[in-house]
């Protein structure tokens, strides 16, 4: 064993032994995001008998943790051969190039957990324009490289403008939104004026 901790602790392996962790670290990942996930929406949404709901989790649940630790792993090996190829250096937009081919290859075929996954990113993106506010998300000095939270006024026209945006979409143009998305607004406006009994009032959905 002292072969393998001086490996694991040489420095001169550290690069590549972190393109292992980081697949290590996608599929664990992964697997505790989209299982909960899949498994809720087996349940309220779910078609066909519990076998066929069990195998969908299965897929989607493997999917993306797959997913996942194949653009960790190849993130990180496409920021290695951009140093390589520097001399060692690591230039500023390196992490964009590697995002960049990362997300064509693993994400850019379309399917729903990509769908799911990009635009859950696409989000944090956007939201990432807004302007910080001076406090960290639990009021105390903000540490350095630390997330900071959105202006609270920024926020709240953000707010606003993405619901009024999605509530007009899913009632004048409910064909461009993400299918998960419009099932759960399905469930909430629509399902919900409708009802035959108290029973299909308070108690089952229908």
């Amino acid at each position: 064993m002292s072969g393998l901790d001086a490996i694991l602790s040489d420095p001169a392996y550290h690069d590549y032994l972190a393109i292992l962790k980081g697949a290590r670290n996608g599929l664990v990942y992964g697997v505790k995001v989209r299982f909960p996930h899949a498994l809720i929406m087996a349940i309220l949404f779910g078609r066909g008998d519990w076998s066929t709901r069990l195998r969908t989790i299965y897929r989607a649940t493997k999917q993306h943790a797959l997913n996942l630790a194949q653009f960790v792993s190849l993130y990180k090996t496409l920021l290695l051969a951009q140093k390589r190829i520097n001399g060692g250096k690591e230039r500023r937009f390196d992490t964009f190039i590697a995002g960049l081919i990362g997300g064509y290859v693993v994400f850019g075929e379309r399917n729903a957990v990509n769908e799911q996954i990009v635009l859950y990113v696409c989000s944090r993106v956007v939201a990432s324009f807004l302007a910080r506010a001076k406090t960290s998300y639990s009021n105390a000095p903000p540490a350095a490289g630390r997330p900071l939270p959105p202006d609270s006024k920024q926020f709240t026209i953000f707010a606003a403008l993405c619901w009024g945006a999605v509530m007009w979409l899913f009632n004048e143009r409910g064909e461009t939104i993400q299918p998960g998305m419009f099932n759960s607004m399905t469930y909430l406006y629509r399902d919900s004026d409708h009802w035959s009994s108290l029973k299909t009032l308070l108690w089952h959905n229908k």
